[in-house]
């Protein structure tokens, strides 16, 4: 049964975690959202399709805000129970830090199966689906849009040119086609309106043309044959769009796939050391999550009589210089240089050793503080930019005075 203090401790963890998981989410969100705009702008797709792109992204990006959010919401909450001196009380009447973690590792294990689950199953499918659509733009399936007064290549034998487009281009102006047949025809024409047409075959569409002139020339022709015309239908036969790829990469496996294929002997040996560091890289990811609340707990008591958020700070860079050591990790795994099991657990055990020690200096050392050096030389640094900052006062006082202003 959960106590009262559980139940506030509960509530002091929670709003800092989700506020800290929903900032992070949202920042690579908006860096993204950026690069995908200038990138469907470019492919001329469907603005739209950003907001689905975005959407299959969002797994990785909650893959990486949940262990942040974990860490800073377990900090904050004791940061403030260490400062509001409350947790000297519940030290005094009896609670260890062991007993108060009981509520950290709460969140802990909940959100590490919520990870694993996100990271094993729906990170790979919403990665497949976001190179699909990246391809599709690429490929045009997506309908990508004809740009107004540029040339524009519909296959390898059609290029159109428009100068205006009217009531959201269902009437286009001042048009310009020029289509190159297997036989070396070409048909070259000219006209003031025109509007794309469905008929019943997908893979063609109708440019019915008005008020124009048509050109058309061949290698048997003494001459072009020139043609005057009020209105003209010019079939259009779409390019063929190619299928996308399967789920043949690394990180668009699930777990359990990449588990099959890292013991499949007929695996090539570099895919399977691309596909045994990925699935290691995953696993050390969830597993370092059961040992954020130690760490948190470590960088979140300043020393006695100060309100210093250093640690704070170095819990962020401590999470994520983990996380760039084990991709570096799988990188090298994946080239086979390094086993993959070493490459990312020996980083792992090297990390969990130091935040054991760091939670048994603050848990059974009086007075303890692992990052108290650090402390001291961040205070002392303080100082010293204080006495600058005065001194620069005082010799602007004086300054002032000559010039006659009190």
């Amino acid at each position: 049964m959960l106590t009262a203090t559980d139940r506030y401790l509960g509530r002091l963890i929670a709003l800092p975690m989700l506020g800290t998981l929903v900032i992070s989410a949202m920042l690579l969100v908006l860096d993204k959202m950026l690069s995908l705009f200038d990138f469907v702008a470019a492919e001329g797709g469907p603005v739209s399709v950003v907001w689905r792109m975005l959407a299959n992204m969002m797994p990785e990006y909650l893959s990486l805000g949940i262990p942040i959010g974990l860490m800073l919401g377990i900090l904050l909450a004791f940061r403030k129970l260490a400062l509001s001196s409350e947790l000297d009380v519940m030290r005094g009447v009896g609670l260890s830090y062991g007993r108060l973690l009981r509520v950290p590792y709460m969140y802990a294990i909940a959100l590490a199966l919520l990870n694993f689950g996100i990271v094993g199953f729906v990170q790979p499918l919403s990665r497949h689906a976001y190179e699909a659509l990246r391809f599709e733009l690429r490929s045009g399936a997506l309908g990508a849009s004809i740009k107004v007064g540029e040339f524009t290549s519909l296959g390898k034998r059609m290029t159109l040119r428009i100068e205006r487009s009217l009531d959201g281009g269902r009437n286009l102006q001042g048009i310009f086609v020029r289509a190159v047949g297997k036989d070396g025809q070409t048909v070259a024409v000219t006209a003031a309106q025109g509007s794309f047409l469905a008929t019943d075959d997908p893979d063609t569409i109708i440019f019915r043309l008005r008020d124009g002139v048509l050109v058309n020339d061949a290698p048997k022709y003494h001459s072009p044959r020139i043609l005057s015309f009020s209105s003209h239908d010019l079939p259009i036969d779409l390019p063929q769009i190619e299928r996308f790829r399967g789920r043949n990469v690394d990180r668009e496996k699930t777990i359990i796939e990449l588990a099959k294929l890292g013991h499949d002997p007929t695996v090539k040996p570099k895919l399977r050391n691309e596909i045994r560091a990925n699935f290691h890289f995953r696993m050390v990811e969830v597993a370092m999550m059961m040992l954020l609340p130690l760490a948190a707990l470590a960088f979140a008591i300043p020393p006695k009589r100060s309100t210093s958020a250093l640690g704070v700070f170095l819990s962020i860079v401590f999470i994520v210089t983990y996380h760039k050591i084990n991709e570096y990790g799988q990188g090298v795994g994946a080239l086979g240089r390094i086993d993959p099991i070493i490459a990312l657990w020996v980083p792992f055990l090297l990390t969990a050793c130091l935040i054991l020690w760091m939670y048994h200096v603050v848990a059974h050392r009086p007075g303890g503080q692992p990052i108290g050096a650090l402390e001291y030389a961040f205070a002392q640094f303080g100082k010293q930019i204080g006495k600058v900052l005065r001194l620069g006062r005082r010799r602007r006082k004086p300054d002032l005075a000559a010039e006659g202003i009190t």
